[in-house]
This record gives C-alpha cells, structure tokens and sequence, in this order.
C-alpha cells in the first residue's frame, strides 16, 4: 500500500511540475497573400505552436471561408492527414474574386483533464485576394471572436496587432488573451517556461496590442468560460471553454 502511495504521488508531483502549455486551434494557409485566382491550401491543427506537440483534432464541427458577410461550407473537402503522429486536416479552396477571405473552424469539444474543462476554439486566419484589401475587418458572427483593428496582414516583424475580443457579438471587457509564435522548425528557444505564451490583457472595450518581434506565425487566442453551456462528463457537467483565435503571419 505504501508503495502504492508513493507511485501516486510521484506521479502527482510530475503532473503539477510539467508546463502548462497553451492550446491553440490552428488555421494556417500556405499563403495569406495572393496576387491572383487561384486554389490556396490551408492546414487545420490543434497544438502547442511554440513547443510542437499536438493533440488529435477530431474532424471539426464547421469548416468554412467567409467572404463579404457570406459563409461557404467547406466541410466536405476536408482531407485527413498526419501531424508529428496526430490527426490533422487540409483544405483546399478556389479563389475567385478579389477581396479578403477568412478560412475558419468551429471544432468539436475536446476534454482536457488538466483544466477539467472542454475546449472549443472558435479559430479563423485572413486571407488577402488580387490586392483589394477590403472585408478583413469584418466580424464573422463566431461566439468567440477576435476582430482585427489593424490590418491582419501585410505585416513585418515589429508590427504591431491591435484587436477587439468579442464574445456573442459583443466587447469582452478584460479578456485575456494568449499569444504564441509557431516555432514550426524548432530553431526558436525559450530562456523559461514563463517565455513560451505571452499573455494580454484586453481592456473595457475588449481591445488589445501586441507587438510581434520575429517574422513567421503568430496565434492569439482570447479565452473565456462560456456562460450558457456545460457539457457532461462521467456524469457530471463540466465547463467548456471557449477561445476566439486568429492567426497572423508577420514578414521578415
């Protein structure tokens, strides 16, 4: 019994030790600029963008691309693939028009036994067609949801981001948001774990800043325990957090 006793708590004492890594759903296009028609192809992901890991992403709830206040269903041309060993998604889409695109996910709740809550991120990332520039600062009507008020694209590192949280259509006052880089080829470490997610406060309006110092992707993830839905787990209801996330990519 003893043994026992120590084999748990080992186990507890690694648990409470290990870093608290963020969760971000991931949107990541091959290109958020184009300059002509043509099919851009975006990976769905849901990571530690800094570290690497993954967690399994389930096929999502909703897959889609807005454009001018109109959605279109991208569900059926989601294709499966492998991540590092994990579930991930493709999708290709046909761009006609110009103007600013929004390719977005609503994925299915995922239970995570460390905040003893499930997690949907409500996730999106921009897209800007034939030089129009027009649209990227249109909400998508998501439950959570970060607006952009400055241009979501065309950015060098040392640019800021300025955004607006959203939650049901309306300011979050005070939302935190998390804000990671994805440290795709690993070259990027950190000092300490403190270094990993920087964190933001929104303020009585929902607005925020962040300046991002290296060019490559940047996630920013507000969170907020939604108030009108829990979700039952081995029989007891749990909460559900949700996230509005949007990704960025910043030029060197």
């Amino acid at each position: 019994m003893r043994a026992r006793e120590l084999f748990i708590g080992a186990l507890l004492t690694l648990s409470l030790a290990a870093p608290a890594w963020a969760h971000f759903g991931m949107v990541i296009p091959e290109q958020n600029i184009t300059a002509k028609a043509g099919t851009v192809s975006a990976r769905l992901l849901f990571w530690h963008p800094f570290e690497g890991n993954g967690m399994d992403l389930v096929k999502p709830a909703e897959v889609g691309v807005f454009r001018q206040g109109e959605k279109t269903d991208l569900l059926p041309a989601l294709k499966e693939r492998k991540q590092d060993g994990h579930q991930a998604w493709t999708v290709d889409y046909k761009i006609k028009k110009p103007g600013d695109y929004y390719i977005y996910m609503v994925p299915q709740p995922y239970w995570e036994p460390a905040e003893d809550c499930f997690i949907i991120h409500y996730t999106k990332s921009p897209i800007s067609a034939m030089g129009a520039e027009e649209g990227w600062d249109e909400p998508l009507g998501l439950k959570m949801e970060i607006v952009p008020l400055s241009k979501p694209y065309g950015l060098y590192a040392g640019n800021g981001f300025c955004g607006q949280v959203l939650y049901k259509g309306k300011p979050l006052a005070g939302a935190e948001v998390e804000v990671e880089y994805y440290n795709q080829d690993g070259k990027r470490k950190a000092p300490a774990d403190a270094y990993v997610t920087q964190l933001v406060k929104a303020d009585q309006n929902g607005v925020f800043n962040f300046t991002m110092p290296w060019s490559g992707w940047w996630g920013f993830a507000a969170l907020h325990t939604d108030d009108d839905r829990k979700i039952a787990h081995d029989g007891q209801d749990k909460d559900v957090e949700v996230g509005g996330v949007i990704w960025v990519f910043a030029h060197e």
